[in-house]
Formats: C-alpha cells, sequence, structure tokens
C-alpha cells in the first residue's frame, strides 16, 4: 500500500517538475510571456515560428463579402411557344435574340391538320344553317297545326345541337391560332387554307428556336421560346452560416453593373452539397445583364454603425462561439474580441476595437494559440 501510494506521488512530482522545467525553458530561451490574452515576442521569434501580419482593409458595413451569382429570366417571364397542330415548318420568320411584339408572326407550318379543322367548321356552319332552316318551316307548320308539337320540339333540340357544333369547331380554331377575322372570313368565303401561322403571343424576345425549316413535328412541339428580359433574377448562394443577416426587400449590388436589386426571396431549404442557401434577386435590366451570366454580388443587411474590416479567412481565431483576431504590439501580440459579420472561404468581414494602422496576423495562428493554450495552463 505504501508503494503504490509513493509510486503515485512519485509520477506526479514529475510532471509538475516537468511543467516548470518547460515554462523555465521556454521563457529563458525564447523569452516569451503572457498575461491575460497578449504573448510577448521579439521580431525575430516571430519570423522562427511563421508569424505573418498585415494590415485589415476598410468595407462597407452594410453589405455582405461578394457571392456567386447567375442570371437568370423570371419564370413569369418566360413563354415556349407550341405547335397547335401536327405538321411541316414551312418558313421561320423570326432568330435567337431577334424583338417580337405580341401578334407578330414567328412560325409558317403546313398541316393537313388544319386544314381538317378548317373543313369540319364549315360543314357545322352547313348544318347550323340547315337545322335553323328545318325549325323555322316546323315552326310554321306548327302555327298552322300541321305538324304535333313534338316535332317542333325536336327541330329545336337539334338546331341547338348544330349551334353547339359551330362553337365547338370555331373554339379548336382559337386554340390553333386563327384569329376571330380570320374564322369569320373563312365562315364568310370558304377559302380553306393549308398554311397556319404561328404568332407570338407577348411583346418578348427571342432567346431560342426549337425548330428548322422543313422539320415534321408533332402537336404541341416546342417551336420558339420567348422571354421578357427586365427584370431579371440573380440567384445568389450563400453559406448557410450566413444566411441569419440577409432578409428580403434587402439592396444587391452586382459587381460591374450600376443598379442595385433587391432580394425577393430567401429559400428555407439548404443544397447538401454546397450547404448554400438560395438568396434570389430582382434587378432591373437595361441590356448589360445576359441570362446565363456570371458575378458576384454584395447583399445588403443592416449596419450597426460600427466599422468592418476584412481579413484573410486565416487570420481569424474561433473559440466556441467567440471570434477573435490577433494584433501585432510592440512587444508580441494581443487577443483581440471580434464581432463576426461575414465570410467566405477565403475572407472574413469582421467589425470591433481595431484600426486601419493595427496589424492583423494571418500566418503561425497555430503557433500563438498553442503559446496562450500552453502558458494558461
Amino acid at each position: 500500500m505504501h508503494s503504490q501510494h509513493g509510486f503515485r506521488f512519485a509520477v506526479r512530482a514529475r510532471k509538475v517538475a516537468g511543467r516548470v522545467l518547460f515554462a523555465l525553458a521556454f521563457s529563458c530561451s525564447a523569452s516569451l510571456s503572457m498575461a491575460q490574452d497578449e504573448v510577448k515576442l521579439s521580431d525575430a521569434q516571430a519570423r522562427n515560428l511563421g508569424v505573418r501580419a498585415s494590415r485589415p482593409v476598410a468595407v462597407r458595413t452594410d453589405l455582405t463579402l461578394p457571392y456567386p451569382v447567375r442570371i437568370v429570366i423570371p419564370t413569369p417571364q418566360l413563354w415556349v411557344v407550341s405547335a397547335p397542330v401536327a405538321g411541316m415548318v414551312a418558313n421561320l420568320l423570326v432568330g435567337r435574340g431577334d424583338y417580337a411584339t405580341a401578334g407578330q408572326p414567328l412560325v409558317v407550318l403546313e398541316s393537313p391538320s388544319f386544314v381538317s379543322q378548317q373543313r369540319d367548321y364549315l360543314h357545322a356552319i352547313a348544318q347550323e344553317h340547315l337545322a335553323s332552316q328545318q325549325l323555322k318551316r316546323n315552326l310554321d307548320l306548327f302555327e298552322g297545326k300541321a305538324v304535333p308539337q313534338r316535332v317542333l320540339e325536336a327541330s329545336q333540340a337539334e338546331a341547338r345541337q348544330a349551334a353547339l357544333v359551330v362553337a365547338e369547331r370555331r373554339q379548336m380554331l382559337h386554340l390553333s391560332g386563327m384569329s376571330d377575322e380570320a374564322i369569320l372570313r373563312l365562315g364568310q368565303e370558304a377559302s380553306i387554307s393549308g398554311t397556319l401561322t404561328v404568332n407570338a403571343p407577348q411583346t418578348a424576345s427571342v432567346v431560342e428556336v426549337t425548330v428548322s425549316p422543313g422539320q415534321r413535328i408533332e402537336q404541341s412541339t416546342p417551336l420558339v421560346k420567348l422571354a421578357r428580359l427586365s427584370p431579371l433574377w440573380a440567384e445568389i448562394a450563400v453559406p448557410a452560416a450566413n444566411i441569419r443577416a440577409i432578409r428580403a426587400g434587402a439592396k444587391v449590388e452586382i459587381a460591374g453593373y450600376p443598379k442595385p436589386g433587391k432580394v425577393v426571396l430567401v429559400s428555407e431549404t439548404i443544397d447538401p452539397a454546397t450547404q448554400t442557401i438560395l438568396v434570389r434577386a430582382e434587378i432591373a435590366n437595361d441590356g448589360e445583364l445576359h441570362p446565363g451570366q456570371t458575378a458576384a454580388a454584395r447583399i445588403g443587411f443592416l449596419s450597426t454603425g460600427e466599422s468592418a474590416w476584412e481579413i484573410p479567412y486565416s487570420g481569424l481565431v474561433r473559440r466556441g462561439e467567440q471570434t477573435s483576431v490577433f494584433v501585432t504590439t510592440a512587444g508580441g501580440f494581443r487577443l483581440v474580441p471580434v464581432r463576426l459579420v461575414a465570410e467566405d472561404q477565403d475572407h472574413v468581414v469582421v467589425s470591433g476595437p481595431i484600426t486601419d494602422q493595427d496589424e492583423i496576423a494571418i500566418g503561425g495562428i497555430s503557433a500563438l494559440r498553442g503559446i496562450l493554450s500552453g502558458l494558461g495552463q
């Protein structure tokens, strides 16, 4: 029992002696000391430890660091013009990049189906005319008591049915792209056309033409894609850690573009591959922005009135929820608490009691933290 107690005492004594010898050797050979969060180092010692320092860059406190952004067309401003009937592309009247006004012809189709629709419409008109005449005759006969009431009622039902068929055939022609004037002219002249002109539904730019002359197509085949290019959406990938400072309505600035936009959506879902959250901004476009373009965007947030500084990511010291930086002093470095404003993979923006005249350690941080950790035991 006495031997075990003596053994444990000897082990503790050796540990204490080791720590004392280490501290004495470190302080005597390297001339290092620590008071609270301050480390005293000579320039030569700092160089030997790989410590490097640089001055922080002043930045605006109402904008985040730049995030990658992609310019896209808002989905409500995008139209796909499809073939209303099966047939063949006879002619293309627009090309990619053209500006089309509402009602402007885009594509000319040759379609047997369209010919059949016109024929069916004319046949329905003829049948309605016959049913109306028959109803008129039976009405006269009924008034003269030459036919029973059931004959008159049957004629009325046939006339109503014929009118419904005409309305149905007219609607089919409408869906095929014929205007009211063209349908009226067809009924008056009975002139069936073998071609159908597909017109632009909205005033917009042609962003894609998906068919070629001579190509045979089925009904609903996409022909032309139209889009209104102002405003546009800027889709920004924001790291999930930074999303709390961003709100709908915040100002967005695109690098190289003078007009700011505003945030219209902060997504509630996260991209599992990149750990980013989609922030969508709406930006008025005067022709300088183009769908598919990539750039960098800064997003505004409410400023606290503090000064903010951008430093390399390597210069930030994290201890739990606290963030700090090592600021150079006359005899070494001092750990200064700061508030993290924004960050990306290369830089951070912080605010706190530092100035543009201070030098912040951006290299050898592990060595400085090790010294603080060792001397603080």
